[in-house]
């Protein structure tokens, strides 16, 4: 495995390369970013993972200066996943000029959107550029963000990039919690708590399997997530992708929560398919 930081370089090894298969993260891997690796490891000639702590992507109050970050740890489960080049780059790599911006413009003012105004066009703004540098054959994202990856595949496909955008599956602890690098935030208490989660939505699914309104399955939601100290961001359903509002029409319903721990607010959410 190959580290690089700068630009030109990355893009003279992957010269004549056959196809890319790229993992874009934020670093502190887990098996989540793993189970990435390794669809890609097994759909490409070669596999690039970027660790990039984004900064236009976080609020004036959130944790990017104690954002989890473990190089060694990840450059171990790197390898150990096949990864090909990873791309290490700083931020003067990414931001040369600091200017330029993409901008959103439907399906951020919902879920995360509604409570991190300008996250999702730092999101935005550094996939751009990296699938600019990588020019993958495929991406591969997690369903975890599953906000943040409807709005990827809308970008791409308004802006004609020539990359395939693959969904991945959620990847989830043994007692149901979604993998996370904020997880390590938890206290005690609250670890125990936040399996609770998953099976809000499990719940939720049910209800909807048995024909209870969108509405009333996500009043019951709420209140199966009342945990003590705990503040809940949001309960929501929309369509997917397109993240509009749920209409007799809709196919596909993400149900997605965020919930906020004393030092971590965890996500999750899942896709109910309608007569499925």
């Amino acid at each position: 495995m190959k580290i690089i930081q700068d630009v030109q370089t990355l893009r003279e090894r992957l010269a004549g390369a056959g196809s890319i298969g790229f993992v874009p993260t934020m670093g502190f891997l887990h098996e989540g970013h793993a189970s990435l690796l390794k669809q890609a490891r097994q759909e490409n000639d070669v596999v690039v993972l970027s660790i990039f702590v984004n900064p236009t992507q976080f609020g004036p109050n959130e944790d990017l200066d104690r954002y989890p970050r473990d190089a060694e740890r990840d450059q171990k489960i790197a390898e150990a996943e096949g990864v090909d080049y990873l791309f290490y780059p700083t931020n003067e790599t990414m931001y040369p000029l600091d200017m330029a911006r993409v901008t959103v413009r439907s399906g951020d003012d919902v879920l995360c959107g509604a409570s991190r105004p300008g996250h999702f066009d730092g999101v935005l703004t550094v996939v751009s550029k990296l699938l600019n540098v990588v020019r993958p054959t495929r991406a591969y994202f997690g369903l975890k963000d599953a906000q943040q990856l409807a709005l990827i595949e809308a970008y791409v496909a308004d802006y004609f990039v020539p990359v395939e955008i693959v969904r991945c599956p959620i990847i989830r602890e043994a007692d149901g919690l979604a993998k996370s690098s904020r997880n390590v935030y938890l206290s005690e208490t609250e670890r125990a708590q936040a399996p609770g989660i998953q099976q809000a939505l499990q719940q939720a699914k049910q209800a909807l399997d048995q024909g209870v309104p969108v509405e009333t399955v996500l009043d019951r939601t709420r209140e199966a997530l009342q945990f003590e100290g705990t503040t809940i961001d949001y309960v929501e359903a929309v369509d997917y992708p397109s993240l509009r509002p749920v209409t007799e029409q809709t196919t596909t319903i993400l149900l997605a929560v965020a919930v906020q721990f004393a030092s971590a607010r965890l996500i999750d959410n899942l896709l109910y398919t309608r007569g499925a």
